[in-house]
């Protein structure tokens, strides 16, 4: 069997080349888990479900730009050294013009991706984040790079930070929200209304990653992740969140992960076609 490749049903000969602007990166991270497991097999699931999308997403057609998919990255070390490999390929693909499309894998690995795609640009960096966490402890169960506190790392690296759909946290993340400027409007405001749209703050960076944790949605559209948190972001209210903070910015790289697959192929699509659409957003 070759390798697994992003989209392999439909890209042409001439759109799965190192050229292509879109660098897909799997990377099968699955070690600091608190609740729910099966992150490491996310990547794989959202390639293969890849092959069900079609072409056009919205109005976009994404691949006609390319989509290059690399090998999945070596998850077989220490957390730093597992950051650092990810910080190497996402540096790498910024550096020659494209754009990193991290699958995971659980969310500690955003520190790894982000961490490469700043070290690249050498210029201010946002993150637009969808989770139903803030990820803003200082460690968690005494693991400084965990899922839970990977946004607090990226704050203290200077990362400006905005997040949509956070309905779970803690006293020491509503703290260092404060501490670090972080930019939020929770899920239970962006539901209740049914808010589509949020202005970034003036000076949020021209440049952004977007960081899209799949619990950030209702469990009742994405059930197969480790922590599925009741009230969450409807579908398309997570996507129009996400386009409408890059309208006037640029995106740099992006990561989707906390896929946790339990063998219904529907919510591995629903993350599959997410990837895809965000594609057409940069």
């Amino acid at each position: 069997m070759g390798p697994s490749i992003f989209l392999d049903s439909e890209l042409t000969a001439s759109e799965r080349t190192e050229d292509a602007r879109f660098r897909v990166i799997p990377v099968p991270l699955e070690r600091t888990v608190s609740y729910g497991s099966g992150t490491a097999k996310g990547p794989e699931a959202i390639i293969e479900a890849s092959n069900e999308l079609e072409r056009i997403v919205g109005a976009a057609e994404p691949c006609l730009e390319g989509i290059f998919t690399e090998d999945p990255l070596d998850c077989d070390a220490a957390l730093p050294e597992i950051m650092e490999r990810l910080a190497q390929r996402t540096e790498a693909a910024v550096r020659a013009g494209k754009i990193p499309v991290v699958l995971g894998g659980e969310h500690s690995l955003s520190y790894g991706a982000i961490s490469g795609v700043a070290r690249a640009l050498g210029q201010p960096v946002g993150i637009v984040q969808i989770d139903a966490h803030a990820d803003l402890r200082d460690a968690y169960q005494g693991e400084k790079h965990s899922h839970a506190s990977v946004m607090h790392l990226l704050a203290k690296d200077g990362i400006h930070l905005a997040q949509f759909g956070v309905r779970a946290f803690c006293k020491e993340e509503a703290e260092s929200r404060v501490k670090n400027s972080v930019f939020h409007v929770d899920a239970e405001e962006l539901v209740t209304d049914n808010i589509h749209a949020v202005d970034l703050p003036e000076d949020f960076p021209e440049l952004v990653y977007v960081s899209f944790d799949v619990d950030g949605l209702d469990p009742a559209i994405m059930p197969a992740t480790g922590t599925p948190v009741p009230g969450g972001l409807a579908y398309y209210q997570a996507l129009h969140l996400v386009e409408h903070a890059l309208k006037g910015r640029r995106c740099v790289g992006l990561d989707v992960v906390e896929l946790a697959p339990d063998g219904n192929a529907a919510w591995d699509f629903t993350a599959a076609q997410i990837v895809y659409r965000l594609m057409a957003s940069c």
